[in-house]
């Protein structure tokens, strides 16, 4: 079998994709777990362990971010300066007033992701919100229930014109 893909610039192509937190059932682990699949882009037919083919993920309501059991008062995130007498822990009910839900979904996808040099790239591309206002609604291709697709933009419509030509005009 051939290794030629074709025009892979479309293949590569990354995709928005947008999470409420505050409306999705999942709690906090299978909300990190189907991100981290998603900014690894192993949804995506060309996924390679060592190229970077992910989509972007914007995450938005993660002031209402919920967890299974006691976790929110019994969860502890540990810190250390590698100093003597230096560790730090805080629970993640305190994390969460601190800092937000933003970076407790941040802390738990960076844990589901691959311990490679690639691991800060995919979570730059991850953009957490504690409300649902976020400067990213233009680049978001399923907004407000709104069914679309990456094949209905200009751009992709005329590449899969030039690679695959209409049947009426192979007819002629």
């Amino acid at each position: 079998m051939s290794q030629f893909v074709g025009k892979t610039r479309l293949a590569y192509s990354r995709a928005w994709h947008l999470v409420d937190a505050g409306s999705d059932p999942r709690p906090l682990g299978r909300l990190a777990s189907s991100i981290a699949l998603t900014l690894m882009g192993k949804h995506k037919p060309i996924y390679d362990p060592s190229t970077d083919c992910g989509d972007y993920v914007v995450c938005t309501g993660l002031s209402q971010l919920h967890t299974t059991g006691k976790k929110m008062q019994k969860k502890k995130y540990y810190s250390h300066t590698t100093r003597p007498g230096s560790l730090k822990e805080i629970t993640m009910e305190r994390m969460m007033e601190k800092w937000g839900g933003g970076e407790i979904l941040r802390r738990a996808v960076r844990g589901m992701l691959p311990k490679n040099r690639l691991r800060d790239d995919r979570m730059a591309r991850l953009k957490c919100f504690e409300g649902h206002a976020h400067p990213y609604k233009q680049n978001i291709l399923q907004l407000e229930g709104q069914q679309s697709s990456i094949l209905d933009l200009p751009e992709v419509k005329t590449t899969m014109e030039k690679v695959a030509p209409s049947p009426a005009a192979a007819s002629s």
